[in-house]
């Protein structure tokens, strides 16, 4: 592979002209694509296989006119201080509301709180349900402006009036400034790290063009494949983080074959066959994670994942092909300016200081157990709120507590009960006379502990499929409402065996339950496929098994971390405040599986660009402890500065007011900032120093067996007559622990 990419890389120096205008041409006709391309849909979940899935497809077709997907709205009043919902005046005015919000072209109906008996016992408080012909996304400014005048008008009356329901959720705005906030300190730790504003600006402007692309493409084909704008999102904050470390990996090394006094033309070549093959690899355990996210089955969640991997994909092929045309284009500017004229002695002055990563490695191997304790003991001290976690999908109980949506679930929990704001939807089908069916499944689960109430089954004209909804003592976010759905579900046959009918049990907090369970479930066969390819393939690249075995170990330690960092903000509430956490509430359910995806793939950078570095100089002759100094002397600057990009892009999206997009961010800027430099920094040298020559070991059979990808680039010095003769290494015997 070295000796093809290395073939790539002197290709685009020398074609620099049409490799850019070809890079450039993609990013326009990518942009006037997304540019005519109808509106990204909405976000809107699906789980095929479960109950509440079931259920809601029935209902889709058993009754068409009733808009089973279709917004709803629930509007809460309360009387004046001192009077009652029930008094003349009173019940004039909400007959008032209710009349103005029916007249709305796209109002399916609304509910009389009179008449269908949703008034409090103590006549305070009354609730409607307006349910409307079209789902939240096609609702439009008009119908949303009809009930808020509606609303205002009798607020204005006197009275205390809210409104929850997905009709009313405030659209989430996506914030423009998280993209630049990134990109600017990525600009400043680039600068630092070159000094060149030549070499600092390649990576950025090719991450910025691989983005665009990807995300332009995400855009063009968003309403045909119906991905959403969190979908372009996400893409953008990989693309833009792997695309900006995947450049800056090959111009460091372009920069080190220069110091060596190599042509820009072979310099360039060099850097993307030894660093490029890196960047494959890295890349595809990436793509790897973010694919591996259809085992979960879950639609939205696959489409995310596959978004993602595509903006990865062409991350790496910019990096692989623009950046040695932009380097053919800039040469030996891409040194200090005062490097620029130096000879290679010079450059490669022995007595010059130290860098602060080789001064580290050498601290590292002094005293490996005592660094591996301290990383794994504070990363391990980080973990334990992660035992707490709780998951569960975002529901009014957990907006901000200033918001319409939460000041209407409050009054409903105050007057009603808690299980108000999370009814179960229970549907019961029969070939024929599911009415009377229906009365005596209602009549059961009245009977069932924990159920407050449960209303008139209300049948369709087919008469062979009617709806009931059950109301929980508890919330929908609840653990007992959860026992309650799984109770019932377990005896949803003999519930119904009497009337020979199938119940089934969907709605909002049931699909949340089944969508937590869905993830639950898939966790750990997802862990397993996504570890164990990575694991192959970086036993391809490091030709070694305790190597990739603790890349593995170590992601899973961060990701623990970085999983009780956001239990403890997020859920507990600690710093709250700092990170713009309106109401501390449970895991958004898709969040840690998706943060495990991501940051695995990441890790694996870390870990490809730092120990392939190392792996390169222990073939090349080095000892053990040797090429561990000699991996972070020549990468641990760069795997540093890449991870404070990383950090610093993942973290502009903490400012966003998608809950989402927040609570990635978080996560994920966490979880790089402690696999960098606790794992990675930390964890990985103390490990191969108390190894030895046994970190490298590989069974002969399978060193055999194995396709021997030339990630180190062995085979393209013999090809290019490099004079540095590797030391005797065909002894892969398992080496005592220590030499």
């Amino acid at each position: 592979m070295a000796t093809f990419l290395y073939k790539l890389g002197r290709l685009a120096f020398r074609r620099r002209r049409y490799v850019a205008l070809l890079w450039v041409a993609l990013l326009v006709g990518a942009g006037v694509a997304a540019s005519t391309a109808p509106a990204p849909p909405e976000d809107s979940f699906s789980m095929p296989g479960t109950e509440s899935q079931k259920a809601f497809d029935l209902l889709e077709k058993r009754f068409p006119d009733a808009s089973a997907d279709g917004a709803s709205a629930r509007v809460v009043i309360r009387a004046p201080k001192g009077e009652k919902i029930t008094s003349a005046d009173s019940k004039a005015e909400v007959a008032k509301m209710v009349a103005a919000i029916g007249k709305g072209s796209q109002v399916a109906g609304v509910d009389d709180p009179y008449k269908a008996k949703t008034v409090s016992k103590d006549g305070t408080t009354a609730y409607t349900s307006v349910t409307y012909k079209v789902a939240a996304p096609e609702l439009t400014d008009k119908s949303r402006d009809a009930l808020t005048k509606a609303t205002d008008e009798t607020r204005d009356a006197g009275m205390t009036v809210e409104t929850g329901g997905d009709a009313v959720m405030a659209e989430q705005e996506m914030g423009s400034s998280a993209e630049l906030i990134g990109i600017a300190i990525s600009a400043v730790v680039l600068i630092l790290t070159f000094g060149s504003l030549v070499a600092a600006g390649m990576p950025l402007l090719t991450a910025i063009i691989g983005v665009g692309i990807g995300v332009s493409s995400i855009a063009a084909l968003g309403s045909v494949l119906d991905l959403s704008g969190t979908t372009s999102t996400l893409a953008m904050m990989i693309g833009l983080a792997v695309g900006i470390d995947y450049a800056l990996f090959i111009v460091s090394r372009y920069r080190a074959e220069i110091a060596e006094g190599r042509t820009p033309e072979d310099a360039a070549g060099r850097a993307t066959g030894t660093a490029g093959s890196a960047v494959v690899f890295a890349g595809l355990t990436v793509v790897v994670a973010l694919s591996g996210l259809a085992v979960v089955n879950i639609p939205i969640l696959t489409k995310m994942g596959l978004a993602a991997a595509g903006t990865v994909v062409v991350a790496v092929l910019i990096a692989l092909t623009m950046i040695p045309a932009l380097l053919g284009f800039a040469g030996r500017k891409v040194m200090r300016r005062k490097d620029r004229n130096k000879s290679v002695s010079e450059l490669q002055d022995p007595n010059a200081k130290a860098k602060l990563g080789t001064r580290w490695a050498r601290f590292v191997l002094r005293r490996p157990l005592a660094v591996l304790l301290v990383a794994v003991v504070g990363l391990g001290a980080v973990a334990v709120p992660a035992a707490s976690l709780e998951l569960g999908l975002p529901d009014e109980g957990t907006s901000a507590p200033d918001t319409t949506q939460r000041k209407a679930y409050d009054m409903l929990s105050e007057s009603f009960g808690a299980g108000f704001n999370g009814p179960l939807m229970v549907t019961v089908s029969k070939d024929s006379g599911v009415a009377d069916a229906a009365k005596t499944v209602g009549e059961k689960l009245a009977k069932v502990d924990g159920v407050v109430a449960v209303t008139p089954p209300m049948p369709n004209k087919a008469d062979n499929t009617a709806i009931l909804n059950v109301v929980p003592e508890t919330g929908p976010s609840d653990h007992k409402t959860e026992e309650l759905v799984k109770s019932i579900r377990s005896s949803a046959d003999e519930i119904g065996s009497d009337t020979g009918s199938e119940v089934l049990i969907t709605g909002q907090t049931a699909m949340t339950i089944d969508f937590s369970q869905t993830l639950d479930d898939a966790l750990l066969p997802y862990l397993g496929l996504v570890v164990g390819l990575a694991f192959l393939l970086l036993m391809l690249v490091f030709r070694s098994i305790l190597v990739p075995l603790k890349a593995a170990l170590g992601f899973l330690l961060s990701v623990a971390a970085a999983l009780g960092a956001v239990v403890a903000v997020f859920q507990w509430g600690w710093l709250a405040d700092v990170v713009g956490v309106d109401q501390p509430g449970p895991i958004m359910s898709m969040m840690p599986i998706f943060m495990i995806g991501v940051v695995f793939g990441l890790a694996m950078d870390y870990e490809v660009f730092l120990v392939t570095r190392m792996r390169e100089a222990y073939v090349h002759g080095a000892r053990p402890g040797e090429s561990v100094v000699t991996g972070f002397t020549h990468g641990g600057r760069v795997v540093a500065a890449a991870a404070v990009i990383m950090i610093s892009v993942f973290s502009g999206f903490i400012m966003e007011n998608d809950d989402m997009i927040k609570m990635m961010g978080f996560g994920l800027a966490v979880a790089v900032l402690f696999d960098a430099f606790v794992v990675r920094m930390a964890i990985v040298p103390a490990v191969l120093a108390l190894l030895g020559k046994s970190a490298w070991w590989l069974p002969r059979w399978l060193d055999k067996a194995l396709p021997n990808v030339d990630v180190e680039g062995e085979k393209l010095h013999k090809a290019l007559g490099d004079t540095v003769t590797p030391e005797a290494d065909t002894d892969r015997e398992l080496q005592p622990l220590g030499r």
